[in-house]
């Protein structure tokens, strides 16, 4: 199977678009670092003590929602159960083995996923 020009320029516009987003994002960076300096290099003058500082300020990870294994569960199983009846629909060909089987591990992953945060929510009361 081959490749067009077309597929060449989309592939590298996506690349120049993702280059262009780290080097702006850099440039960035570079100009907030080189202000802080200014005016940490102005407050020494002036004789004012400063504390060091990071380069970049660290990141708090938000907390987790606790509700979210319980969405996670809703989507799985509604994905898996949905999957199973379209396959079962789908099934055309009559001597073909069956296929609407397939997608159950991922509803009984959903179905896990709401009995877990059932469990734990009960415990946590």
């Amino acid at each position: 199977m081959g490749h067009s020009v077309g597929d060449g320029i989309i592939v590298a516009a996506i690349a120049a678009a993702i280059v262009a987003y780290l080097y702006f994002g850099h440039v960035e960076r570079r100009r907030r670092l080189e202000i802080v300096h200014q005016e940490r290099l102005a407050a020494m003058d002036k004789g004012i003590p400063l504390p060091e500082l990071p380069l970049d300020p660290a990141r708090v990870p938000k907390p987790t929602d606790p509700k979210e294994t319980l969405i996670h569960g809703i989507v799985w199983s509604a994905f898996g159960i949905g999957s199973m009846i379209t396959l079962r629909l789908l099934d055309v060909f009559p001597n073909a083995p069956a296929l609407w089987p397939l997608p159950l591990p991922l509803a009984f992953l959903g179905v896990g996923l709401i009995l877990y945060y059932a469990l734990a929510s009960e415990r946590a009361r």
